[in-house]
């Protein structure tokens, strides 16, 4: 070997030795900085004439673990999604408040119950009666509270999802700019380690909004791809991908994606599988709805059930008139569902009957107190039967799908039905179906049990159209289908129209009427429908397909608000229904009301004990119960949720803390380890030195010798 390729191997020695020095001191200088990933030197032999000539320093890289990486980027997608419900479900669960508090939502109602209680003992008494109104307005404006709060929730949602959109674009904008610098690094033999610790920085945020994953270049950067394994980043020619946050009226937002180097932009709501955006979807599209439509069941049972109290007693003196709620539909589709008796009875202001009119449903009869003489009707006939057995003491009429019974003169009006054959018509008598006395109202259709059946006329206009939203277990839109009122006018011809394959939803479930005329859906493997668009009308002005039945969370979630405890009634507590006509009483000419009666505050006192059906919503199931045991199993599951999101981001943050400890075992500074790499570093420079300086003494005797 000459004494040339000795210094040049001593010289190539110190270079390296040189480098490797210079990373320590950069290692031990950053040990404190956040996101700094350990650089290491990668060395290999100099070979020239098949001898070897030195040292070469390759590259300096950083000392990362590729499966490490992976799973600390998974576990933090998963810890921030984990993070985002459980601080939702939190503020969810304070808004009900604790169940066992005297002032959460769910004791409210047992205070509706306690001053119905407390006005049975003493009905006459005006402060007992304001007392009760008092509380029932209470209970339906905490539950309005809770919902709009709810609702605005979501929206905020709605809103942190185009934020984290934008801030998502951003971040592979930058790690996409970053792979060409650090290519041109590699190409130019340079410390690329700077750029590649800042990009391995934005990856790690960008895994808090959604899941990655990353794969290395062969020139140096990375390609992200989404969890589907599109790629989003480094893929090539046209930069980045682009996300957007694309709003539709009448509907959720969604996500789509322009991709690097494709066309189109397929939807990629159900593709996002962690993070802060998939936490946000879940609880826009899942969660809170849920615990909306959830709320909306309870609270509308909790009404029906005191309506249907209210509605079997009467105020005393009986109110002049009885007005009930738009029942959507026309009176003789109405009246022909009917099963079961029933009598209006007009009485004079001291609680005497004047007339009784007994209507038998189902000998389409009417007779007048009790006599065995009877007059037939039809649903198409009924109003003018009923007009003509009131004799002018009293008169009935039906507009805007409300049925309206009046007394004459100082008389009052009250209906009742017999024990043994009450009246009935999906599940409710005549008075409580068409709302004659409800003691709480609504400003929109918040009973869903229409009592029709399939051979019933649908009533809305052909060529009328609705636009449903064909959605996954995920919440991620699949379809967007409109769907045409049929020519055809009965509930099956809509039925098939809705169910049909071609036109309809029939490719991803089917639409039921139960026996209440209930309509639902039912998806092949946990679709759901929610409306977009609803141009159809029942009749002139009437409920659109969705109104009438409640298509979609969001059309349920709705009822809540509309509650109110009925005007009249507000205003004038003594039209509060306490007593209950007593056909006994009447039967032998004395005051079948009487002032003092708290029957039907009894009745009002115990609707919480009423056993009464409660859909499948929210992840319940159907059922038949009580309302003060839905309420505590609602409690209940409020409170489930919230635990169990509390305890998937602890465990999620755990796993997450042990995937980034793993990591930073494996990518962060040692000083022991520094200090033997120092040492190393030193050694090997003092002997590539002292090659040199052998060199140096072997070139001075060369001189020696020649001179």
């Amino acid at each position: 070997m000459s004494l040339t390729s000795i210094l040049s191997s001593a010289n190539s020695g110190l270079m390296a030795a040189q480098t490797g020095l210079r990373t320590v001191s950069d290692n031990i200088a950053n040990i404190n900085t956040p996101g700094y990933v350990r650089k290491v030197i990668d060395q290999a032999p100099l070979v020239s004439g098949g001898m070897g000539a030195g040292v070469n320093v390759t590259q300096i890289r950083r000392a990362t673990d590729q499966f490490l990486q992976r799973a600390s980027l998974t576990a933090t997608a998963s810890a921030a999604e984990a993070g985002v419900i459980a601080t939702a479900m939190d503020r969810a669960q304070a808004l009900f408040g604790n169940p066992g508090d005297s002032s959460s939502f769910f004791a409210r109602l047992d205070d509706v119950y306690a001053a119905f209680t407390a006005a049975s003992t003493d009905s006459a008494s005006s402060i007992r009666r304001d007392q009760a109104i008092d509380r029932v307005t209470d209970f339906l404006s905490e539950a309005s509270r809770i919902s709009t709060t709810l609702q605005s929730m979501s929206v905020e949602a709605d809103t942190q999802i185009a934020a984290a959109v934008e801030r998502t674009n951003q971040l592979l904008k930058q790690i996409d700019d970053l792979n060409g610098e650090i290519s041109r690094g590699r190409v130019q033999g340079g410390d690329t380690t700077g750029p590649e610790n800042i990009q391995s920085q934005l990856i790690n945020e960008l895994s808090t909004l959604m899941d990655v994953s990353v794969a290395a270049r062969a020139n140096g950067g990375v390609i992200i791809r989404a969890s589907d394994g599109n790629a989003l980043a480094g893929a090539g020619i046209g930069g980045a991908a682009v996300l957007k946050y694309v709003r539709t009226e009448g509907a959720s937002g969604e996500i789509t994606v322009s991709l690097t180097g494709g066309s189109g932009e397929p939807f990629l709501n159900a593709r996002i599988t962690g993070g802060e955006i998939r936490g946000l979807l879940d609880l826009r599209d899942r969660e809170l709805p849920a615990l909306g439509d959830q709320l909306s069941e309870f609270v509308t049972r909790s009404v029906d059930e005191l309506n249907r109290a209210h509605n079997a007693a009467s105020a005393v003196p009986a109110p002049t008139s009885l007005t009930g709620r738009d029942t959507g539909m026309e009176l003789a589709t109405a009246i022909g569902g009917f099963s079961g008796r029933t009598s209006v009875v007009i009485v004079d202001a001291a609680g005497v009957a004047a007339r009784q009119v007994d209507i038998d449903f189902d000998a389409g009869s009417m007779s007048i107190d009790g006599g065995a003489t009877t007059t037939a009707f039809t649903p198409a006939s009924f109003m003018a039967t009923l007009n003509g057995q009131l004799g002018g003491l009293g008169s009935a009429s039906f507009a805007n799908g409300a049925l309206t019974l009046s007394a004459t003169g100082s008389n009052g009006v009250a209906i009742v039905d017999p024990a043994a054959t009450p009246s009935d018509r999906a599940g409710k008598g005549f008075s409580h179906f068409f709302g004659l006395n409800d003691l709480v109202a609504s400003s929109g259709y918040p009973y869903y049990e229409t009592g029709l059946t399939t051979a019933d006329p649908h009533g809305f206009t052909a060529g009328d159209s609705l636009t449903l939203r064909v959605a996954g277990a995920d919440g991620a839109r699949i379809r967007d289908i409109t769907v045409a009122v049929p020519a055809g006018g009965t509930m099956q011809d809509l039925l098939n129209a809705l169910n049909a394959t071609g036109g309809g939803v029939g490719l991803y479930g089917q639409f039921s009427l139960d026996a209440d005329g209930a309509l639902s859906f039912g998806g092949v493997t946990g679709q759901t429908v929610s409306v977009v668009n609803d141009q159809t009308s029942r009749g002139s002005g009437g409920p659109s397909v969705s109104e009438l039945f409640g298509i979609g969370k969001a059309e349920r979630a709705s009822r809540v608000t509309s509650f109110a405890v009925r005007a009249d009634i507000a205003s004038a507590p003594g039209r509060l229904a306490l007593a209950t006509f007593d056909p006994a009483q009447a039967a032998l000419g004395r005051p079948a009301l009487a002032i003092g009666d708290g029957r039907g505050a009894q009745r009002l006192a115990a609707a919480g004990e009423a056993i009464t059906r409660f859909d499948a919503v929210g992840g319940s199931s159907a059922g038949s119960m009580s309302v003060s045991r839905y309420a505590a199993e609602f409690a209940g599951s409020i409170g489930r949720k919230a635990e169990n999101a509390v305890s998937r981001q602890e465990i999620a943050q755990a796993v997450a803390a042990e995937a980034d400890t793993r990591r930073s075992s494996a990518e962060g500074v040692n000083l022991d380890q520094e200090l033997i790499s120092m040492t190393t570093y030193q050694q090997a420079f003092s002997a590539s030195a002292r090659l040199v300086q052998a060199g140096k003494d072997l070139y001075d005797v060369l001189l020696q010798m020649v001179g």
